[in-house]
């Protein structure tokens, strides 16, 4: 025992590998160590642990102490096992009870449940909804309250103390109860997040001590909502960011405290420590020592409170977030209201929050306080109760309520809701369904009077139906409606609008899941309107089964007709359509009514009315009453309209409709006649006129353009002369104003036009009023209006009354003229062509007048002369016959200002714009000017020409065409050009061209306008030149100096293949005037016998030189051609080449150029003598014939024969054959004088031989094979000749014979040769006994045997060949009904014994059957089978043993494949009964019913008994117990004191019990006028005495029916029997059916797993790219996997470098390979120099053992290397992760060059890596691969400055060894085709992976779709059968004897019994044969419900 140093936690031995550790706290006395000391204690006795403890504190054995836990329970021998576990906290106490002297640290784990990922997909976190989260919160810790106070006897106080005084510390939210408390363990267990409280059961201690449901209540109320383990740690870290679990249990001395805070939680992860490690601190109550914090300086008075606390838990919750904190201040009523919402039933009960109730009744929830207060600095408290709100929605709706329907839901057998609707009247002119604050509707009064109001629906668009949970609303679901609640689609018994004023609240039981936060329902909408989901109606208590529907429409209808107080409409009129609306949904249909009965009251059609709560008030009569909707009578209806005629009429003469609720039902007649005739009394009549400025207007007079119209003021007078500005009527609240509208109106032929309007309004200082008016130009007769209109509608009448108004008529005339303008111009202008310019006179605003003197016009333009002819005066004033010349520059004209100016007028000038176009055609101007003009012959010439006016202008005119004829010689041509658009153009045409000119020659032009004859022509002389172009062209050849002419077309002859040189030409013109060649003329001369063409010597007349064609055959021809714009000429000849001197040889082969070896070539060769360019030479003889020699390698000449063919002047060549030597293309050579040629002929093997295996290791050696396995690679032969070269021949007969104990699959022993000569016998498996077996190869050719090759096998024994099972389990473990089988150890065995290993547990499984087998047979019998699936080695505990006693046969069996089967040698076991549970007889006795009378057959209980002891599962048991049965008679009611007593007086007879068995032989009678109450039910109790048991037994108990009339209890008697005989039949129903609703819920299980597991492989292939359609699924699959194989396949076809050698057969699993097999390398260089660098071990076979090594040795008589495992000494192995030697302790000591990697590096293993890295880790060590030679030696000169430098591979194939040597052949890597094979493969493409991975994915998610087909399939045929007739007729059945059995139970005075449940626990009656059976576990638990 030490101290640790520094004061922590003493250790006080060192912990054992099976010890537990302790840690213990001395808490006996004040003065005692404060710390904790740590124990370390292995063994499993009390006596033991308790001196260890003795020891380590020093306490002598005599003293007196105990040993508890935190929970304060003490240890002892009992317990000891159970609560000392490892890691456990303990305390020395002198008692239990003992006060804690200091606080404690108990250490603690809260690793979060599994459940956290099972369960992570619900809906965790506060979903907002449009509300805030904060409220449900809070919730969740007033759950967990509720369920905490649950067994409060007395007050159940909840606090929420909202603590926001900054001078107590930081905010805080602290939640109090007066609950029950938790221990340390629990506390713990509450800080697991997801230990839900059914979890905590079985692996925790419960913080509810073991969960137990609760009994049904009203509403559910049951406070069992702390449910999941989440809410209460998601709210706290949801308000806050620390919580503080203060606990204290009733029974308890301690306070618990824990502290879990996210500031915590990082620190712990920074610091690398345990996240999810805490300490509980314990201490005394209201200790707050360690509190030091000012922060939270508030938690001293709160501890301080503990002291008169017997139990409590606080949750304190600090780090409140600031948005929370807001909402909590700002926001205090509206959270509360939702909290007393929440809980509205737990607080006030389950009828809640009746205020209107007359006296409400005591509640057992009235002990509910939920008090809220909130503290902050400066400001009164805030406290409320939840009890004290009054305006929660739940509250509003029972108190709105008129009427309520109840009903209740079942649904899957316990899953039961509640509900209850509630109806709120129609009262006279409103809704009284209460507004929701979340969803407020909009208040009637302010909308406006012309809306037309359509009641809305009371509810709107709410659901129906809120849901509780337990009692507690859950927020966020709502229920919309259900069928028989929802309006119909026809009309029912109520009007439509009642189904609207209806609100509901749904009550359901924990069997609905809701989400963790308790925010939402899972599914309870879809449950609850699922088809089976049965509904009743409670009335009065009692359920009432009876169709919902129309019990629901009987209730409304009762409802409206007694609540709603609405208004019946009378006298309906029809229906119309009202197009007065908006919207056009609304407009019809509406039918029409003259008169309603309201509140008493009836209104008519004519009725005077008054409004209200309109603006203004209307008064008027009623026209019509209006109401939405087909009607066709008489209806009672909630809103409606009425339409009013406004009075007095005369005044408004407007209609107005209105809702009726707006009528005033309290105004009288009188009233309104009064209000009518005072609004007649003022109406306006005349108006008054004034011109205050002057400028009056009189009638009918005229005036001038402009003459201004006076201000006007004027007064509305009415008739008593008043002055009045608005319509009498100030009772509208504000009657409409009269304003004055002045109009001005011009009257004109087209119509009467308003050209001035203005409206004046009556200010409060000024009258109406009109500005003056000066704006009057138009001419024309004029009205002026004043006129009365309203100020809103501009009417001019009101009520069908004129309002005043006044008129003014005058006439407007021109004035004199002041200015003019100019007319419209005829266009176009020409120079020197007269125009007129008519001008238009006006006044000074643009009227049209006339000159009144006389008047000279002046004309003005810059640039012309202008003249005119007159100016006419009078209505059209014209200056006419203007004329204009000037130059236009232009033809298409010229711009010019044109001033006109009269003198004498205001404006007496105008500037226009006119466009000058040059006049008429008047000359022709040709250029050039001279008279004789000189061209070239065969030339164009080009004349100016331009067609003038008279002032010189270019003019144009259309058709204007320019002639010019030529005179002075035949056939000239005519040139012509078109002057239209332009008046000038280039006049010219064809080339003039004279023939046979030699000299000069004279020609005239004249050039003429024909189409204007005033035009005079022009005449121009020409002189005709000669042409100086090229003519002719001359080609000649200079032989010396001497000029050969070549003429056109001429042919000459030349040696082929040489060269013309001298090639020369000339060219001359018309006048044979040679002509010197410029460059422009060498670029168009063209030759077709060179492209490229020297330019310099064609100026100089040389052509290029001609290359002779070298082929006789080949005539060149050669073409020189001149081509310009004048002349094409040309020039050509033919050379025809001959052949030159003898120059080759050419050798031709006539026939196949193929010969076996040993005979002759079939075809000749011909040998032809050519010159230099291949052309035969034909002056050669036959003596030609001597020169010829033939050679070649292997050539045989002993037959060659060479003769002369004189017609074709060629050499014939036979007999050519070989020597033996390589086969393939064969080169000859043929040479005759010094020339030479070659030949290749192809050279095949000879006849067939003998016969060769391919690719097969040496056949003197024995191959090693396993048994029944394939060989490595198929058997291939090839037929050889005798050379042994591979001979082609097909279809050879091969055949196989053996030995007759060897067997080969497949047996085909019979091939034949393809075309290659080879035989493909196809990989092969050998079945044969161990040791060596020869297989010979048998073929003959052309009846002759060839020679055959013999094969040895050596046979080794399959380890992967399962032969037979070996099953181990403990043979001394008793096998008790019902309990579990020990563990079963599996083993498949193999050829060698060995088992075998990595089996798939999936294919074995244990079947089991009742009675003893024979031999390994299985019984066929199908009924008795037990099956499951077992893991290999340990199988899983859930395994159960039968429930029934007896000989059971158990079996293993192995899967091999589809087909066969392993099976395991029988194992007996024998099932003994379980223990006693309780007493039970033979056969169950009829319920007796007896009367104490005086016959004894009368009084008789019970006729010869025998009890029996069963277990659990109904097997006799206990037969070794001795003991006794008492039987005694007892009530049910515990009250009642006449007990009938057995005869003799006696109450209680005792039986002897033996053997485990009890016969009463004597009758139980009663006693004659035994006591008892008549028609009572009693019960006969069974009580066994049995010392030797320490549990005791159930009682058996037998109900009767006691009577004290005779006769009467004759008759109960018989009905007491068929009582029995019902329960019996009812018992076998019930059973049937619930087993088949077992199946069901299976059977749905399963459909949604394999929908889970659909979407989730659905989903996998989604993140592989894989989309997948809707349809067709199953085919797009296949194709898609089919593709993916053939992209696999494709990928494995690619070329990949493999290793040839043939690996070692795998005989034992101790046997990994050959080294050359177990690693791949992708890089080839790499691949090269590595297999090379260890090619002396590739053949080496790797062992794990030595004994496996040894084996192989022997086997190959030592002929394989072997490198066995366990012999490698590894601590000198290389570490695999080891950096490179240039870096040392994370530096790089220098910069490599050449991409240094370690060689294993570059090693991939296929299998077994660890293995595989020893190997190659010994063979390679630290080799290092390099880029190149030069790198490697840079990198070990640098390296062994440091550190010694391994061995170094280059890529390229060089190796520097370890010690520093290299170059050298044994240095150097030979290239990858001479390692023969010997090379480690390439790995799989990564592709191919890749595809593996999608083809498995596919696969797997088509075998879902097929299994979720295939379950939906079973589960829709299932559902199907379920509704078969057959079965509703069960169904009937059933309930019509439950229905029977109901009232003989009423007779009989019984309450219903157990009896069905009695009866089920016969097993005779569970005997029924076409009962599908459910899974063991769901029968067992079954069984397990009906025992309870």
């Amino acid at each position: 025992t030490h101290a640790r140093p520094g004061g922590g936690p003493m250790h006080l031995s060192p912990r054992g590998g099976g010890d537990r550790t302790v840690f213990l706290f001395d808490r006996r006395r004040e003065q005692a160590d404060p710390d904790e000391k740590v124990l370390s204690y292995g063994k499993n006795n009390y006596r033991g642990f308790r001196s260890a403890v003795c020891q380590a504190f020093g306490i002598s054995s005599d003293e007196n102490f105990v040993i508890t836990t935190t929970n304060r329970k003490e240890i002892t021998e009992d317990n000891f096992k159970e609560l000392v576990q490892d890691g456990v906290t303990l305390y020395l106490l002198q008692s239990v009870d003992q006060t804690l002297l200091s606080a404690t640290k108990e250490r603690i784990d809260f690793l979060p449940h599994y459940d956290t990922l099972v369960k992570s997909g619900m809906y965790e976190y506060y979903a907002s909804e449009g509300q805030n989260p904060l409220p449900f919160a809070l919730a969740e810790l007033i759950d967990n309250s509720l369920s905490a106070t649950a067994r409060n006897t007395d007050i159940r106080s909840i606090q929420i103390k909202l603590l926001f005084d900054d001078s107590n510390g930081k905010p805080a939210v602290a939640v109090i109860d007066n609950g029950r408390g938790m221990t340390s363990k629990q506390l713990n267990n509450w800080a697991v997040y997801r230990l839900s409280k059914f979890t905590r059961q079985g692996d925790f201690e419960s913080d509810h001590s073991g969960y137990v449901r609760p009994l049904p209540v009203p509403r559910s109320l049951n406070s069992d909502i702390s449910y999941f383990g989440v809410g209460g740690k998601q709210a706290v870290f949801f308000v806050g960011q620390s919580a503080r679990m203060i606990s204290k249990p009733a029974d308890s001395q301690d306070v618990h405290e824990l502290v879990l805070s996210k500031e915590d939680f990082e620190k712990k992860e920074k610091n690398k420590e345990a996240i999810y490690c805490g300490f509980i601190r314990n201490r005394k109550p209201s200790d707050s020592t360690h509190i030091t914090n000012d922060d939270e300086r508030f938690l001293h008075n709160l501890i301080l409170e503990e002291r008169d606390k017997e139990s409590f838990t606080a949750v304190i919750i600090t780090g409140v977030q600031p948005d929370h904190m807001q909402y909590l201040k700002n926001y205090f009523h509206l959270w509360t209201r939702q909290l007393a919402h929440i809980y509205h039933y737990y607080i006030h009960g389950p009828k809640g929050n009746e205020t209107n109730a007359v006296t409400k009744g005591v509640s057992p929830f009235n002990n509910i306080d939920i008090e809220i207060s909130m503290f902050e600095k400066g400001k009164v408290p805030k406290i409320i109760n939840l009890r004290e709100i009054k305006d929660d929605m739940q509250t509003l709706y029972i108190n709105t309520a008129a009427d309520s329907f109840e009903f209740k839901a079942l649904v899957d057998g316990d899953g039961i809701v509640e509900g209850i609707i509630r109806y709120h009247p129609f009262l006279y002119d409103k809704e009284t369904f209460p507004d929701d604050p979340c969803f407020p509707r909009l208040n009637d009064d302010d909308e406006d009077d012309d809306c037309l109001i359509i009641e809305k629906g009371a509810r709107g668009k709410r659901p129906i139906f809120e849901c509780f949970w337990n009692g507690r609303l859950i927020p966020y679901t709502t229920v919309e409606d259900f069928d028989w609640c929802a309006p119909p689609k026809k009309r029912g018994l109520a009007p439509i609008e009642c189904y609207n004023r209806i609100s509901g609240t749904l009550f359901t039981n924990d069997k609905f899941q809701v989400s963790t936060n308790k925010l939402t329902f899972m599914d309870l909408e879809l449950k609850l309107k699922d088809k089976n989901t049965l509904f009743t109606r409670i009335f009065n208590g009692q359920e009432q089964r009876m169709k919902i529907d129309r019990e629901f429409a009987l209730w409304l209808k009762d409802c409206h007709e007694k609540y709603d107080k609405q208004i019946k409409f009378t006298v309906f009129k029809g229906i119309t359509t009202r197009t007065d609306l908006p919207s056009k949904r609304m407009q019809s249909p509406w039918a029409i009514y003259s008169s309603i009965e309201w509140d008493g009251k009836t209104f008519k059609t004519g009725q005077l009315v008054k409004t209200i709560k309109t603006l203004p008030i209307f008064y008027g009569s009623i026209e019509k009453f209006f109401l939405y909707g087909d009607h066709d009578g008489d209806i009672f209806a909630t809103g409606g309209e009425v339409q009013i005629a406004l009075e007095p009429q005369a005044l408004y003469a407007e209609m107005k409709t209105v809702p009726i609720s707006k009528l005033d039902r309290t105004v009288s007649d009188k009233a309104v006649k009064k209000y009518i005739e005072d609004e007649m009394a003022r109406l306006p009549d005349k108006l008054s006129v004034t011109w205050p400025e002057g400028d009056e207007l009189f009638p009918n007079e005229t005036r001038l353009a402009g003459t201004p119209i006076g201000a006007l003021r004027i007064e509305i007078l009415n008739k008593k002369g008043e002055a009045m500005q608005k319509l009498p009527g100030t009772s509208h609240g504000g009657s409409k104003k009269l304003l004055v509208e002045l109009k001005v109106i011009l009257h004109s032929p087209a119509g009467n036009k308003e050209i001035i309007s203005h409206i004046s309004q009556h200010g409060g200082k000024w009258p109406y009023w009109f500005k003056k008016m000066e704006n009057l130009q138009k001419l024309g007769n004029y009205t002026l209006k004043l006129q009365v209109v309203l100020n809103e509608s501009n009417a001019d009448t009101y009520a069908g009354r004129p309002l005043p108004s006044k008129t003014f008529k005058f006439t407007i005339v021109e004035g004199k003229a002041e200015k003019f303008s100019v007319g419209l111009l005829e266009l176009p202008f020409r120079v020197g062509v007269p125009f007129n310019i008519p001008l238009e006179l006006q006044d000074e605003f643009g009227h049209a007048t006339q000159l009144t003197n006389d008047i000279k016009p002046i004309l003005e333009a810059s640039g012309l002369t202008l003249q005119y002819e007159e100016l006419t005066a009078g209505a059209n004033c014209i200056i006419k016959g203007v004329t204009a010349k000037g130059c236009v520059n232009s033809c298409q004209g010229k711009n010019f200002n044109l001033k006109v100016t009269l003198p004498g007028l205001k404006e007496d000038t105008q500037i226009f714009k006119i466009r000058l176009q040059p006049g008429p055609p008047y000359q022709l101007k040709v250029k050039p000017d001279s008279e004789i003009l000189k061209i070239e012959n065969g030339t164009a010439f080009p004349f100016q020409v331009e067609v003038l006016d008279e002032s010189g202008n270019i003019t144009a005119q259309p058709k204007l065409i320019v002639h010019c004829k030529f005179l002075g010689a035949s056939n000239l041509p005519v040139y012509s050009v078109d002057c239209s658009n332009a008046g000038t153009n280039i006049l010219t045409g064809p080339v003039i061209h004279v023939l046979n000119i030699k000299k000069d020659q004279m020609l005239k032009a004249r050039i003429e306008i024909p189409s204007c004859k005033d035009v005079p022509p022009v005449e121009k002389m020409i002189k005709l030149l000669p042409s100086s172009h090229v003519a002719r062209l001359q080609v000649l050849s200079m032989n010396g100096q001497k000029a050969i002419q070549i003429k056109h077309q001429d042919e000459i002859n030349w040696v082929a293949g040489d060269i013309m040189h001298n090639l020369i030409f000339q060219m001359y013109d018309e006048g044979e005037r040679e002509i010197h060649i410029t460059p422009a003329m060498a670029e168009k001369i063209k030759v077709n016998w060179t492209p490229k063409i020297n330019r310099e010597q064609l100026m100089q007349g040389l052509l290029p030189d001609v290359k002779v064609p070298t082929s006789v055959k080949d005539v060149r021809y050669c073409l020189i051609s001149y081509l310009d714009d004048h002349v094409s000429l040309e020039s050509a000849f033919t050379i025809r080449p001959l052949p030159d001197e003898p120059k080759h040889i050419k050798c031709k082969l006539e026939g196949s150029n193929t010969l076996q070896l040993g005979e002759d070539l079939q075809g000749e060769i011909d040998v032809m003598i050519t010159d230099q360019y291949g052309n035969q030479v034909q002056t050669v003889t036959s003596a030609c014939t001597s020169y010829l020699g033939v050679a070649g390698p292997g050539l045989d000449k002993s037959n060659l024969q060479i003769t002369w063919q004189e017609s074709t002047f060629t050499m014939k060549v036979k007999g050519i054959r070989f020597k033996p030597c390589a086969l393939g293309s064969k080169e000859l050579c043929f040479a005759w004088r010094e020339f030479s040629d070659f030949l290749r002929v192809n050279l095949t093997a000879g006849s067939p031989a003998k016969l060769q295996i391919m690719d097969w290791p040496e056949l003197e050696k024995p191959v090693a094979v396993i048994n029944g396995r394939e060989l490595l690679k198929p058997l291939v032969v090839q037929l050889c000749d005798q050379w042994g070269n591979p001979s082609p021949e097909p279809n050879v007969k091969i055949s196989l014979t053996k030995s007759s104990n060897l067997k080969i699959v497949p047996s085909n022993h019979q091939h034949r040769t393809d075309e290659n000569g080879r035989a493909n016998l196809g990989v092969i498996s050998i079945h044969a006994p161990r040791g060596e077996h020869t297989l010979q190869l048998r073929a003959s050719y052309n009846k002759i045997a060839l020679e055959c090759p013999v094969i040895t096998f050596n046979v080794l024994p399959d380890p992967d060949k399962p032969i037979r099972l070996n099953v181990k389990y403990d043979k001394n473990a008793s096998f008790p009904a019902g309990g579990t089988f020990p563990d079963f150890m599996v083993s498949v065995l193999s050829e060698d014994d060995n088992i075998i290993r990595n089996i798939n547990p999936a294919r074995i499984s244990m079947k089991m059957w009742k009675g003893q087998g024979s031999g390994n047979r299985i019984p066929t019998d199908d009924k008795d089978f037990y099956n499951g699936h077992f893991h290999i080695f340990d199988l899983d505990q859930d395994k159960v043993i039968p429930e029934r006693v007896g000989t059971y046969s158990i079996q293993f069996t192995f899967a091999m494949d589809k087909t066969n089967m392993l099976s395991s040698d029988q194992i007996i076991v024998e099932v003994v009964p379980n223990d006693p549970v309780r007493l039970l007889p033979d056969s169950l006795p009829a319920t007796p019913a007896v009367s104490n009378v005086r016959t004894v057959t009368s009084r008789t209980l019970v006729k010869d008994l025998c009890l029996h002891i069963m277990d659990e599962y109904n097997n006799h048991t206990g037969v070794d117990l001795i003991g006794r049965v008492i039987a005694k008679i007892k009530s049910p009611n515990e009250d009642d004191t006449e007990i009938p007593q057995f005869q003799g007086k006696i109450s209680s007879i005792e039986f002897p019990f033996d053997r485990g068995s009890a016969e009463i032989v004597s009758n139980l009678v009663l006693a004659e006028n035994s006591p008892g109450r008549d028609s009572t039910e009693y019960i006969l109790v069974f009580e066994p005495d049995l010392p030797a048991l320490k549990k005791p037994l159930e009682p058996y108990r037998l109900s009767f029916m006691f009577y004290n009339d005779f006769k009467k209890q004759q008759q109960m008697a018989t009905l007491t029997r068929e009582r029995d005989q019902l329960s019996q039949s009812i018992g076998v129903y019930r059973n049937w059916f619930d087993t088949t609703n077992q199946l069901v819920n299976e059977m749905r299980c399963q459909v949604k797993e394999a929908e889970t597991r659909e979407i989730h492989l659905r989903n996998e292939l989604r993140k592989h790219q894989i989309e997948l359609p809707q349809t067709n699924t199953l085919q797009y699959v296949d194709s898609l996997i089919k593709q993916k194989m053939l992209d696999q396949d494709g990928l494995m076809k690619q070329p990949r470098r493999t290793c040839t050698l043939p690996n070692y057969p795998k005989g034992n699993q101790d046997i990994l390979g050959k080294i050359a097999h177990l690693a791949q390398i992708e890089d080839n260089e790499a691949a090269k120099v590595i297999s090379w660098h260890l090619a002396s071990d590739m053949d080496c076979v790797v062992t794990l053992t030595t004994e496996a090594a040894r084996s192989i040795f022997d086997e190959t008589q030592g002929r394989q290397q072997v490198l066995p495992l366990d012999s490698i000494y590894k601590k000198t192995l290389p570490d695999w992760n080891r950096p490179l030697p240039h870096l040392r302790n994370g530096k790089i000591c220098f910069r490599p060059v050449g991409n240094p990697v370690f060689a294993r590096d570059l090693l991939t293993f296929p299998d077994n890596v660890e293995h595989c890295q020893t190997v190659f880790g010994m063979l390679l060590g630290d080799t290092i691969i390099i880029d190149n030679l030069d790198a490697a030696n840079h990198y070990r000169k640098e390296v062994v400055k440091i550190t010694h430098c391994p061995t170094l591979l280059t890529r390229e194939g060089d190796r520097i060894r370890s010690n520093g040597k290299f170059g050298g052949l044994q240095n150097k890597a030979p290239p990858m085709d001479k390692l023969r094979g010997m090379v480690f493969g390439a790995p799989v493409p990564k592709l191919y992976s890749a595809f593996t991975g999608q083809i498995d994915l596919l696969q797997q998610y088509r075998a879902a779709v097929v299994k979720l087909d295939d379950v939906n399939k079973d589960l829709d045929l299932h559902l199907r059968s379920l509704n078969t007739p057959e079965m509703l007729k069960k169904k009937q059945e059933l309930a019509e004897q439950e229905k029977s059995l109901m009232l003989i139970e009423q007779k009989l005075g019984m309450t219903p019994s157990d009896k069905v449940s009695e009866l089920l626990l016969q097993p005779a009656i569970l005997d029924m044969p076409d009962t599908p059976i459910p899974p063991k576990r769901m029968r067992k638990e079954t069984v397990k419900k009906l025992y309870r």
